[in-house]
């Protein structure tokens, strides 16, 4: 019997989660809530979530069952709703500084060497309380460098543009004057990442193809990177020499920092690009006197160091990583066993640290911060216990 048969099997007999481990599946391991396990709410939550506007969809995290999320339930968001593309009349076009223009079908794409990686992404505006604008996948498709080399890139050519089918008309202000143009959702990457072995043109998540909310029939699948980068509804690749600065890279998607520099503060604004280190605790349950504490890793790709959850004002206690989400872009799940609990309401908050020392900020570490897109803090949640 396969492991997810035996999960499943073991659910529909009634087995409570005490007694898992002895058959060495993890808690981790579990597709949902089992028999004798029940949900700890956290009374951090408003009594009516804000909803989702109606350009997105949210993923509700206490119902993360396992490494994949499903094709219905994947989080999105966009800027100008979700374009219809025919797939017999698609043509993907390679243009600008090449030396050879392309103009590539979707049956043509697929007939090529496909690829295929495990990513998981976050929104740059993903945050709390619900944390909803995140997911992972895994992307089948062709690598951006064997379409690039099939084009041949001229040597001025130092930027690559990646434009969606999705437009809309913007109001450009220069200066005194403003302007109304209609334009394509657009973002970039400088020559050298865009022909690095993982940026993929995705047509198909999780072994089916791509919905229309995921950017049927093709899309960009930049590993490591913010949601904003993952370009939708991918119709063209341009090739050119100058930055790209159209308004949802050069305006919209940007982080404002202060930094204290010879005892003055510095305001400097950075391009929303690569996901910084964050973890956020998804699920409470409980099962007899256990409580299982479940989180997720989100993150650029450098290995994780460890994950640790703290109860209330005690010391960090180390968590333990789902193995079936090992994968370099995957997102982490973790769990952490917690005994012991006393009735009331407690704080929990989970903090990741990478290979390289970096540890997971503060909200009081990212007070300079002034916007809200990359928000990576620590985030505190609260439980009550009966």
């Amino acid at each position: 019997m396969t492991m997810p048969n035996m999960r499943r099997e073991i659910l529909k007999g009634g087995l409570a989660v005490a007694g898992l481990s002895a058959l060495g599946i993890p808690e981790w391991a579990l597709p949902a809530l089992a028999q004798g396990e029940t949900l700890v709410p956290f009374t951090d939550l408003p009594a009516n979530p804000p909803a989702a506007a109606a350009d997105r969809r949210l993923l509700d995290v206490r119902t993360i069952d396992g490494p994949l999320t499903p094709k219905d339930s994947f989080f999105t968001t966009q800027h100008y709703g979700h374009p219809t593309v025919d797939p017999e009349a698609f043509r993907l076009k390679v243009s600008g500084l090449v030396n050879k223009p392309l103009s590539i079908s979707l049956d043509e794409l697929k007939k090529m060497r496909s690829t295929e990686i495990t990513f998981g992404f976050e929104c740059s505006g993903n945050r709390r309380p619900l944390q909803g604008l995140c997911s992972n996948g895994r992307w089948t498709g062709v690598s951006l460098r064997h379409v690039l080399d099939q084009a041949g890139l001229k040597n001025e050519a130092k930027e690559i543009v990646f434009f969606g089918a999705d437009r809309g008309d913007e109001e450009v202000e220069f200066r005194t004057q403003k302007f109304t143009v209609n334009q394509q959702y657009g973002r970039s990457l400088p020559r050298e990442n865009a022909v690095a072995q993982e940026p993929l043109l995705a047509y198909s998540m999780n072994g089916e193809p791509l919905t229309k909310h995921q950017g049927f029939p093709l899309r960009l699948i930049l590993p490591g990177y913010y949601g904003v980068a993952n370009v939708k509804w991918l119709s063209e690749i341009h090739a050119q020499e100058d930055q790209y600065l159209g308004k949802w890279q050069a305006r919209w998607y940007r982080t404002l920092r202060g930094e204290m520099i010879n005892g003055e503060m510095k305001w400097t604004e950075a391009a929303i690009t690569t996901m910084q280190l964050k973890s956020f605790i998804a699920r409470v349950s409980k099962a007899g006197d256990r409580l299982n504490v479940r989180g997720v890793i989100l993150n650029d790709g450098t290995p994780i160091k460890s994950v640790e959850v703290k109860v209330d004002d005690g010391p960090w206690q180390p968590a333990t990583i789902d193995k079936a989400t090992s994968d370099k872009y995957s997102w982490k799940l973790f769990n952490y066993t917690w005994t012991g609990a006393t009735p009331g309401e407690h704080t929990l908050v989970s903090r990741v640290t990478d290979a390289n020392g970096l540890v997971q900020p503060t909200e009081k570490d990212l007070e300079n911060k002034k916007t809200f897109l990359e928000d990576n803090s620590q985030y505190p949640r609260k439980v009550m216990i009966s």
